[in-house]
């Protein structure tokens, strides 16, 4: 006769429904709400108790509710360490409880007289602290003596992104963390990313408070994790209260100190925070007056006082984030840490890379791979650090109008920057590498026969042509055909595409690969294409040098060959120059998929404009490894740049298209037009773009590609194919490109009248940028199906690193 509801001793607002046949998939469920009744005493005229439940009846006699708090043990999981330790429940369906912080770890020692591990100062003048992870009655202690140090306001800023909860023990409440089984020495981290480290700890807290009613208010923890004497130790839980969650060890002292407060600021473990964190920095500057410039400065500044579990890495990280803004407070005082320095832990992994190189065969490429990550990240946080106090400069005298994340959309050239970083700028060279044929680029045009090489083609009535990457051979052969009576080009301008090495040997293409990464070209980072060519050269000298069989993979298997000829790509263009005088060559790198960067438009334009103002009837060549994607990226490009210096075709209504996904197969994503609304004439930009693509991808019919259609035929394949991170990740470079071309297109119409003095480059960073087109690109993504922001691909500083572009071979992509 009336509503039944489950309730506990206090509402939760995550429900534990762990099964036992889905460990280590907890947290998905625990973004189930658990959907207590909270009945208030003035609202109960009476409670009846019987077998089953108790049943609440309201004052007013309109509700009647029966209370069930009975608990069922077959949600949780529970495991055990190893045969020998006694089985028990797992948090979250999987962890186990283990002591935050062992006493080793503060090493300089001072626990029992500060009440933190590893606490101090910074040297200077700087109100600056550092510490590791405290318990509820060391972080009095560290309140308390930095009041008697004369400390009249300190701002606590907690570093920590794992979860930490405090269990009673001997009137004090200690940090424990919820770690694997396979590494019970370290933190988990990236829980949920969709639940803030505060809630997971509420859901732990929940899930404790039920195991120990399941097992006689009792629950195991592990206070020694290396040699496991008399482990695991039992702790008493009668109630939440036995437990406490960070908020409350943090917060609560802080009512007998007003002045004081207190943050959460989850930092990384490696690499650099991400830019909202740096955000949420910033604000805490905005709401703290005696941050500002304008302050009063009789009154003394405030502690910063920064901690994570140990007190060392992301700790350090904090202290130098408060020394800069100390710095551009009060001016120079010496950055000095105890324990740790950023740039050295770049140099010593940088060390410890060269090491293995000088010893492939034996390290293996498991453990250059984690110290090359390892550099990367170092350097990384190093970066941004430098960007970060570029931000403050710029911003703290205007009292931070710009958060960082806005200021770096509109000095996103900081993010290309960033991006630069490479692994072969840092990676230790070995002297062992594979050979790969590159006659894998399949001739879907079937013009190897006639021209010998794939993908043979020109755009109609233009002189503008792609090709795969040609042999010495079919470099002949077409710059015959180029040259011949009928078609009569005196004046050719090559552009070859490729950013990955290649040689000619024994009249056949090769790119080099590291042994165990056959599929992926060697990574090359360069400034300048004339540091490809040098590159090139003294691999060619490597290989003739090579007074042995060399190993080369070619489709069917491997093989050993000897080399007798070798040459460099700008060798065969030289050779073919001498024959044909008015033949130029240039080297324009691009990345395979990706939207060409702003420099590549400029070097593009740069070289076409060239090249037409000695010879208005100037041929242009294009090539890539295979021809297809690189190679018709850049014919889209040039047919745009010779429409606005010859005229525009006349460009017909858009015809009505009666098929599936027509709106997308045309373009017409969300993110798309709210680029083309921000443009000028942004619709006739975009149609002139969409014709220009048409253009080219008639040419090549046979392939069924086109750069735009492309688009949602791979996001499509994103929720059926097992590569979907990867097809996600190129479905985003897909549409990225795409806005790239319409911006290229608005840029060419708007700069024509000066004819294009400002380079594109300067125009994306000098107006596009400020007109918000880096902040629409920042969260790149298909809205009409999903949240963009779920994935870090979204976004400029994941997007355009160099590991998007090869990392995972793409199912069905040439090589």
């Amino acid at each position: 006769m009336g509503a039944s509801a489950s309730a506990t001793s206090q509402a939760a607002p995550f429900a534990p429904t762990h099964q036992a046949d889905h460990q280590g998939n907890g947290m998905a469920e625990h973004r189930r709400s658990l959907q207590s009744v909270n009945i208030r005493n003035s609202k109960a005229k009476s409670i009846i108790t019987n077998k089953v439940a108790p049943v609440v009846i309201t004052n007013n006699c309109r509700e009647e509710f029966q209370i069930h708090d009975k608990i069922q043990s077959a949600n949780y999981s529970m495991g055990r360490i190893s045969d020998l330790l006694p089985e028990h429940y797992l948090v979250l369906g999987e962890f186990f409880m283990v002591q935050d912080v062992y006493s080793r770890a503060d090493v300089l020692n001072t626990t029992k007289s500060h009440g933190s591990p590893n606490f101090r100062k910074v040297k200077g003048n700087y109100p600056l602290f550092g510490m590791g992870q405290p318990s509820l009655s060391g972080f009095k202690q560290v309140l308390q003596r930095l009041q008697i140090d004369g400390c009249e306001v300190v701002i606590f800023i907690y570093l920590r992104e794992e979860p930490v909860v405090f269990f009673r023990s001997d009137g004090d409440f200690i940090p424990y963390t919820p770690r694997g089984r396979a590494n019970l020495h370290e933190n988990v981290h990236d829980l949920d990313r969709e639940l803030s480290a505060e809630q997971i700890e509420l859901s732990i807290r929940k899930e404790l408070c039920d195991f120990a009613k399941l097992s006689e208010n009792m629950f195991y923890v592990y206070n020694d994790i290396e040699h496991f004497k008399d482990e695991p130790q039992q702790v008493q839980i009668l109630s939440e209260e036995d437990i406490h969650v960070t908020e409350e060890v943090y917060k609560r002292p802080l009512f007998s100190q007003p002045l004081h407060r207190y943050y959460r600021l989850p930092l990384p473990m490696e690499g650099a925070p991400l830019e909202e964190t740096i955000d949420a920095f910033v604000n805490i500057l905005r709401e703290t007056p005696n941050l500002s410039l304008m302050r009063d400065s009789s009154r003394p500044l405030p502690a910063l006082l920064f901690s994570c579990q140990v007190g060392v890495g992301r700790t350090n990280l904090g202290l130098i984030l408060g020394a800069l803004v100390f710095h551009h407070l009060q001016g120079v005082s010496k950055i000095c840490f105890y324990m740790h320095n950023i740039k050295n832990a770049v140099y010593e992994n940088k060390l410890k890379l060269k090491g293995i190189g000088e010893d492939y065969q034996i390290q293996g490429s498991s453990t250059k791979g984690y110290f090359l990550q390892r550099t990367l990240q170092s350097l990384e946080r190093y970066v941004y650090l430098l960007v970060f106090n570029a931000y403050l400069h710029d911003q703290y005298p205007q009292a931070f109008p710009q958060s960082f994340s806005q200021w770096l959309c509109m000095n996103a050239w900081i993010y290309r920057l960033l991006a630069s970083m490479d692994s072969s700028e840092l990676s230790a060279p070995t002297s062992r590498y594979s050979l790969r044929h590159e006659f894998l680029a399949t001739d879907l045009l079937s013009t190897a026969k006639e021209m010998k090489v794939a993908n043979f083609r020109r755009v109609s009535k233009m002189a503008l042509y792609g090709m795969a990457q040609p042999n010495s051979e079919a470099l002949a052969v077409v710059m015959s055909y180029l040259t011949d009576q009928r078609r009569g080009h005196s004046t050719i301008l090559w552009l070859n595409l490729q950013e990955e090495l290649v040689l000619e040997a024994n009249g056949q293409m090769f790119t080099p690969r590291e042994p165990g990464c056959l599929e992926q070209p060697i990574p090359v980072c360069v400034q300048h294409p004339q540091q490809l060519q040098e590159m090139e050269l003294a691999l060619k000298q490597d290989v003739l040098r090579c007074e042995k069989w060399l190993e080369v993979i070619t489709e069917q298997d491997k093989q050993m060959r000897m080399f007798k000829t070798c040459h460099t790509i700008e060798e065969l263009f030289v050779h073919q120059k001498s024959i044909h005088p008015g033949l130029s060559y240039e080297r324009i790198p691009l990345s395979d998929c990706c939207a060409p960067k702003e420099e590549v438009f400029d070097h593009l334009l740069e070289a076409m404009k060239s090249s037409l103002a000695e010879d208005s009837n100037c041929a242009f060549i294009f090539n890539c490894h295979n021809g297809k994607d690189r190679t018709t990226a850049a014919m889209v490009i040039a047919t745009l740049t010779l429409w606005h210096i010859n005229g525009f075709p006349e460009c017909e209504e858009d015809e009505i298209v009666s098929v599936p996904d027509a709106k997308y197969t045309k373009g017409e994503f969300e993110v798309v037009m709210q680029v083309v609304r921000v443009l000028p004439d942004g619709h006739r930009v975009k149609r002139e773009v969409d014709v220009a693509l048409d253009v080219v991808s008639e040419t090549m019919t046979p392939m069924h590609y086109h750069l735009r259609e492309i688009i949602i035929s791979t996001y499509r394949q994103v929720k059926c194919d097992a590569d979907a991170q990867w097809l996600r990740l190129r479905s985003l470079q897909y549409l990225e490109r795409y806005i790239y071309l319409i911006l290229f297109n608005c840029y060419l119409h708007l700069e024509k009248k000066d004819s294009w003095r400002r380079s594109f480059s300067q125009w994306m960073y000098q107006v596009a940028a400020r007109a918000g087109v880096y902040a629409i690109l920042n969260h790149l993504g298909f809205s009409e199906f999903e949240n963009p922001d779920d994935s870090p691909m979204a976004r400029l500083r994941f997007r355009w690193l160099p590991h998007s572009v090869q990392s995972i071979p793409m199912r069905g992509q040439l090589i």
